[in-house]
């Protein structure tokens, strides 16, 4: 057990000894940049003694700081690469519940074949949101912007096609207007809903090569389509999303729902507090919460801004939001 020395009223020491050479250097990350990132988001001091590290800080600090750095040290262990914003993702999930462990959210991969980097969650409730995925039929994924909810949606569909477990996956969205009308678009039909599912695409390529996912939507395997294309239809064999519900209205929502067909996902995702409806238009996002939430075949995840995984400027946008509508 590491030994704690006084230095003052409330500065107290920690050493922590590490058993492997090899192991440190990547836990301490290239020039030590993992561990200048906890001194200052910890406001506390960390020296480096070989295999020791040295910490000095409040009592408060220097027990989250401890835990985070054994348990970065396990994940170490098993081969995870730390990186600075894993740092950032640790001390959120740590800092809000000292006994969670960090090994079973961090090591939980979703399989991508062609993914150069791994697809992990990176919060306690995005891990919850990949078991719901697994485990439910219908899952609805709601919370603000940046949380994670359509990019994990499809890299569980893209994983659940690519293993069989699916022959195609469907992507839809709400095509609504959003300060401009879509009469006063150029094109045609297709190329005036387009940019509305360009967000779909983005994710859709940053998880597979452009040829593949190219193959695959030009043989209809991979559909990216506007709701309203969604009605009449029955949905077998495929995992199914629907983005940004909240611009989906009550009757557009009941047609999407009963769309599922056998041996089928569906995911919803979306963020009640930023809808592009029409003012006094209700959103069947919300009207779906309240009458199915008694359902438990259908599961329900909240994201909150602590799942957020942007840039750390996002986290800091929302919370000065939430101030301004309070």
């Amino acid at each position: 057990m590491p030994k704690t020395v006084d230095k003052g009223e409330h500065i107290k020491t920690r050493r922590i000894t590490f058993d492997n050479n090899e192991l440190v250097r990547s836990l301490y990350g290239e020039r030590n940049v993992n561990l200048r990132l906890i001194e200052k988001k910890l406001n506390m001091t960390v020296n480096i003694r070989g295999n020791d590290l040295i910490l000095q800080g409040g009592p408060s600090e220097l027990g989250l700081a401890e835990n985070l750095l054994t348990q970065l040290y396990g994940l170490v262990k098993e081969g995870y690469p730390i990186y600075d914003r894993d740092i950032d993702y640790s001390l959120r999930i740590l800092g809000s519940n000292h006994k969670a462990e960090l090994k079973p959210i961090f090591l939980d991969r979703v399989y991508i074949p062609s993914k150069k980097s791994t697809i992990t969650p990176k919060s306690i409730n995005q891990k919850n949101y990949i078991d719901s995925i697994r485990e439910y039929d219908i899952v609805f994924g709601i919370g603000p912007a940046g949380t994670g909810k359509t990019y994990l949606a499809m890299a569980m569909a893209v994983s659940s096609l690519m293993k069989k477990e699916v022959n195609r996956v469907v992507l839809a969205r709400p095509a609504v207007e959003a300060g401009e009308k879509l009469g006063f678009l150029p094109g045609d039909l297709y190329e005036k809903v387009n940019p509305y599912l360009r967000p779909l695409y983005d994710a859709l390529h940053d998880m597979m090569e452009f040829e593949s996912a190219s193959r695959f939507i030009q043989s209809g395997v991979i559909e990216v389509a506007p709701l309203a294309f969604m009605r009449g239809r029955t949905l077998n064999d495929s995992f199914v999303i629907l983005d940004e519900a909240q611009n989906a209205t009550p009757e557009q929502m009941k047609m999407f729902l009963t769309r599922l067909g056998f041996s089928s996902k569906t995911v919803i995702t979306g963020d009640i507090t930023q809808t592009d409806l029409p003012e006094g238009k209700a959103t069947g996002l919300i009207q779906a919460r309240d009458i199915l939430s008694h359902i438990t075949e259908i599961r329900f995840v909240y994201f909150g801004k602590e799942d957020v995984v942007r840039h750390p400027l996002v986290q800091e946008i929302i919370d000065a939001y939430d101030k301004l509508d309070t």
